[in-house]
């Protein structure tokens, strides 16, 4: 008998977490009193910068045609996953979300997701960037359409550079280069930094983004061959942990206890000249930074003559499977993607967007240095790559990040990490 009520109150609480996910008695309603078809669209934007932007849009939108009815159900970024996945389960899902970019091809398996082709003209995907295209495809067929995106750039500090003797005009474009540089930044206080020139695992980057571009690009799993240890990428987990021994632990992992964000982020306050990160950390600068003369510059390459490879991720739209209005979600997907709203979306929060038309005019539009780092994004996106999670490897990361970790404390050497990743993500194929 108990278990009998319990299940019932299971029953009870699920169908409440999936009203909740409807936004409410409106969104029930098929279509408004005007006779518009309603769909419900959810995203995890509710920042007093992104849910105006996005509402204006949608907005936008809605009084555009006399079809469809948007509504916006802004879900927090915790929950919106597990509350899409619960109502695909229960059939009763949004008609449009904002999901994951290297995710699509797991969501397409799982049949998580509407099949979009049938609402696509051929050329429909040369509005796109191919590499972000490419994300959304399972066995050649597109399951959602890209929204955004982002690339990782080299920020410097040109006042630091003339301090250090370094033309402000030159960036560092090898990693040699990018070694020597440093050395001349550095600004030592005893045995400890007042100024560290550079170290490759802080802003937005990690180990294993040096170990790919050290690699001549090659993912860990490339092509569905597995790529985790090999002698380059060893080389490159080497030369991160030369960065640690050069500076010491201590000092590594002191100033790294009082980084912070805006005023307080590490670049801005002047304590570490050259920091890598996505373009929109631009825009801390150009609101914290008083002011600050600084420069932005492809990744250094692995050696002369190689690519200065970045890796990025981002967002797409998608139809959750079983929404009730497929056709009508993909005719807000297509303005939502389409290069007026991908402008306005680019413009108001700097972000790289997927629209390439978007992209240009934005970037035709912006003056000054907004303009400048814009187009350096823009201009970056084409040595930048894009890691979709292998459906044959769907764990990958969680057996490989473990063991470079182990390496970077380490607990193992960078050949020792990796043959003990690639020998685990072996055992992960499906």
């Amino acid at each position: 008998m108990k278990k009998g009520i319990a299940l019932l109150i299971s029953v009870f609480l699920l169908l409440g977490v999936l009203a909740g996910c409807s936004g409410g008695e409106s969104a029930q309603a098929e279509k408004t009193k005007d006779g518009k078809v309603v769909i419900d669209f959810w995203t995890f934007w509710g920042s007093e910068t992104r849910r105006p932007i996005i509402e204006k849009i949608i907005d936008d939108y809605n009084g555009s045609q006399d079809k469809v009815f948007v509504k916006h159900t802004y879900l927090p970024w915790g929950d919106i996953w597990t509350k899409n996945l619960a109502s695909v389960a229960a059939g009763n899902p949004a008609d449009v979300i904002i999901n994951d970019i290297n995710t699509v091809g797991q969501r397409a398996e799982a049949k998580q997701v509407e099949d979009l082709s049938k609402y696509m003209d051929e050329g429909f995907k040369d509005q796109f960037y191919p590499h972000l295209w490419d994300t959304v495809l399972y066995e050649d067929k597109p399951y959602a359409v890209p929204f955004n995106t982002d690339t990782r750039l080299l920020f410097y500090n040109k006042t630091a550079f003339k301090e250090a003797g370094l033309d402000p005009n030159k960036p560092p474009s090898t990693w040699a280069e990018l070694e020597e540089y440093a050395e001349k930044l550095d600004v030592k206080n005893g045995k400890t930094y007042d100024r560290v020139g550079f170290y490759p695992l802080w802003g937005s980057i990690g180990a294993g983004s040096w170990m790919i571009s050290a690699d001549g690009g090659k993912n860990f799993i490339d092509n569905g061959e597995l790529k985790i240890n090999t002698p380059k990428k060893v080389e490159a987990l080497e030369w991160v942990l030369k960065w640690q021994d050069r500076l010491g632990e201590s000092n590594v992992q002191a100033l790294k206890a009082e980084f912070g964000s805006e005023q307080s982020n590490p670049f801005i306050a002047g304590k570490v000249a050259m920091w890598v990160d996505v373009g929109t950390f631009y825009t801390q600068i150009r609101d914290y930074g008083q002011d600050m003369d600084f420069g932005v510059a492809p990744i250094p390459a692995y050696e002369e003559g190689a690519e200065n490879w970045s890796d990025g991720g981002g967002f797409v739209a998608e139809v959750p499977k079983g929404s009730s209005n497929p056709e009508e979600a993909m005719d807000f997907i297509k303005y939502l993607t389409g290069p007026e709203a991908q402008k306005y979306w680019a413009m108001e929060n700097f972000d790289n967007v997927a629209s390439i038309e978007g992209a240009d005019a934005a970037a035709e539009e912006l003056e000054g240095k907004d303009k400048e780092v814009y187009e350096a994004t823009i201009k970056n996106l084409e040595d930048t790559q894009l890691f979709p999670i292998p459906v044959e490897y769907p764990d990958y990361l969680s057996r490989v990040n473990p063991q470079i970790d182990n390496a970077l404390l380490g607990k193992q050497s960078p050949e020792e990490a990796l043959e003990k990743a690639e020998k685990d993500v072996e055992k992960l194929k499906r």
